[in-house]
């Protein structure tokens, strides 16, 4: 049986604690790429055994945040200039879907949960918190796909999640990426299908061109 946390996290095993915990650094930019992650440091950080931070790190090998380089052990993984690419490209086939489909089903509470985030994100940025501006983007796409109710969809999405959300992390106006989300979600409110995969088409191919070399 796994073993849980009993304060904060309850009843969350402690692998999934210490991936999210990691997770968030590798977001936030403390663990830059290349940087390596030493099991025995971070059991002793988290007051665990070694085996819930090994679980963690091949869950964040999944997701592609982390790799296991020959010599190195696990370190935060990097995209060169064709996996951003290549990234993007499955990108603008997934999330024009998710947001054609999110138009068709989406219900008013659903909007209402869109613009909920929209104006959290505002206010983040207002306040010059980055890192909370940034989660609550990010959740704004993952809201997206949450709409869209397509099983096969969210199943394609969900190991590209942790890359595409560091990716959203490397985006520098975040002004106007906030103001394109607006109009990404004024086009899912109107129930047109087209509508909205011609809002998703242009902002992902809007933020391509905007990425370096590597992240």
């Amino acid at each position: 049986m796994d073993q849980t946390v009993d304060e904060g996290h309850r009843a969350q095993p402690l692998r999934e604690v210490i991936r999210d915990a990691v997770r968030a650094r590798i977001f936030e930019g403390q663990y830059a790429p290349g940087f390596r992650l030493v099991e025995r440091d971070l059991a002793a950080e988290f007051t665990v055994s070694r085996l819930p931070v090994r679980e963690a790190l091949r869950m964040l090998q999944q997701e592609g945040l982390v790799t296991e380089p020959a010599t190195r052990g696990s370190v935060v993984a990097s995209l060169d200039e064709d996996q951003v690419e290549d990234l993007f490209s499955v990108r603008n086939a997934l999330e024009v879907l998710a947001c054609s489909l999110a138009a068709q089903r989406a219900t008013p509470a659903d909007i209402d949960r869109l613009r909920d985030l929209v104006r959290r994100a505002k206010d983040a940025m207002a306040r010059g918190s980055l890192p909370e501006t940034h989660a609550l983007n990010s959740e704004f796409h993952d809201e997206v796909t949450r709409i869209a109710n397509n099983p096969f969809l969210r199943s394609a999405l969900e190991p590209l999640q942790g890359r595409m959300h560091w990716l959203f992390r490397h985006v520098q106006n975040l002004p106007e990426l906030i103001d394109d989300h607006q109009l990404l979600l004024e086009a899912i409110a109107t129930g047109d299908p087209k509508r909205a995969a011609d809002q998703s088409t242009e902002h992902i191919e809007k933020y391509r061109e905007q990425y370096p070399e590597t992240v």
